[in-house]
């Protein structure tokens, strides 16, 4: 609370011309005067209740000079106070803004810290033991012997799994001809596993050494000293590497099995020149022309099958779509 000023000192009030003139000489008269001064001017307070009257500018804090007190060195200090407090508010909200910035780039820092640890720890599990081949597992063999397969590709056991060779595999698979197609699967954390497709016999070729069976493509299977049951013999000069077997291949694995299954002999002289023998009512030939248009032959085979049963002829030539020649 600021306390007021000091008043000023009382003027030296001129004689009242007004005033009652002091008529019994002691002085009454001017007491009166003085009397009806204190009652118009509420200057003659004591100080101590002057302490009682409230400034709301000092409650604020606010440093006033008083007047003729010659304070000046309180003003300064205020301004300086609020330099201080403007720059303390300044300072604040530099910290806010850095810590702001701070945090956003701790955050920033630490997700790509954590994705880059996650990539390099799984690269290093992986290419440590922990995902190291420890079985291999064959699937899809059948004339083929898993173990050898197996025995043939072991050196790739306790290889981690980025690690596996595959051209070390294809090239000990290329070493059993009865393998067709291969597909390798990584199962981890510890399995290798060898999916193969084996190669069908679809004929059979006299050798000097005995019987070679082989498949469409005219690939050699397996040799033994006897005819293998339920494959036709292949007549082709040319031998199984000409064009002339690979045409009779692709007809006889497009035939249907129960048809397929009856061929006792294929002929193939070109391409275009294909016949096989059937035992059907004491043996017929089928002439079939070219490896082409598969399905209509089929369908035109058996509704002369139905028409002319195989026992009362001796051919049939479907080489002609859509023409049928019986004898």
């Amino acid at each position: 609370m600021k306390r007021p000023g000091p008043l000023p000192p009382p003027r030296r009030s001129q004689p009242d011309q007004n005033a009652e003139p002091d008529l019994d000489g002691d002085g009454t008269g001017a007491e009166r005067g003085r009397n009806r001064l204190a009652s118009v001017l509420p200057f003659g307070r004591r100080a101590a209740e002057a302490d009682d009257v409230e400034d709301p500018a000092a409650e604020a804090g606010e440093d006033h000079v008083a007047p003729g007190s010659g304070a000046v060195g309180s003003g300064r200090f205020g301004i300086w106070r609020a330099g201080r407090r403007r720059r303390r508010a300044e300072r604040a909200e530099v910290r806010r803004f850095t810590v702001r910035s701070r945090r956003r780039r701790v955050i920033w820092l630490s997700s790509i810290g954590a994705v880059v640890l996650l990539a390099v720890g799984t690269i290093g599990a992986a290419y440590s033991p922990l995902f190291a081949v420890q079985r291999i597992d064959v699937v899809g063999a059948q004339d083929v012997d898993p173990a050898a397969i197996q025995e043939a590709i072991s050196d790739q056991v306790d290889r981690p799994m980025p690690l596996i060779d595959h051209d070390e595999i294809h090239a000990a698979l290329t070493s059993f001809p009865r393998i067709e197609s291969y597909a390798v699967e990584v199962q981890p954390p510890h399995d290798l596993v060898v999916r193969i497709v084996e190669r069908t016999a679809v004929a059979v070729f006299a050798t000097d050494a005995g019987f070679t069976t082989v498949d469409a493509a005219g690939v050699a299977l397996d040799t033994t000293e006897e005819h293998p049951e339920g494959l036709p013999l292949a007549e082709v000069e040319s031998g199984p590497d000409s064009d002339a077997f690979r045409a009779a291949g692709q007809v006889l694995r497009s035939l249907p099995s129960d048809m397929a299954e009856r061929v006792t002999a294929v002929r193939a002289t070109s391409r275009e020149d294909i016949a096989f023998d059937l035992p059907d009512g004491g043996g017929v030939t089928i002439v079939w022309g070219s490896a082409g248009e598969t399905s209509e032959k089929v369908a035109t085979l058996t509704a002369a099958f139905e028409a002319t049963p195989p026992d009362q002829a001796s051919s049939y030539d479907v080489s002609s779509t859509g023409v049928l020649v019986v004898e």
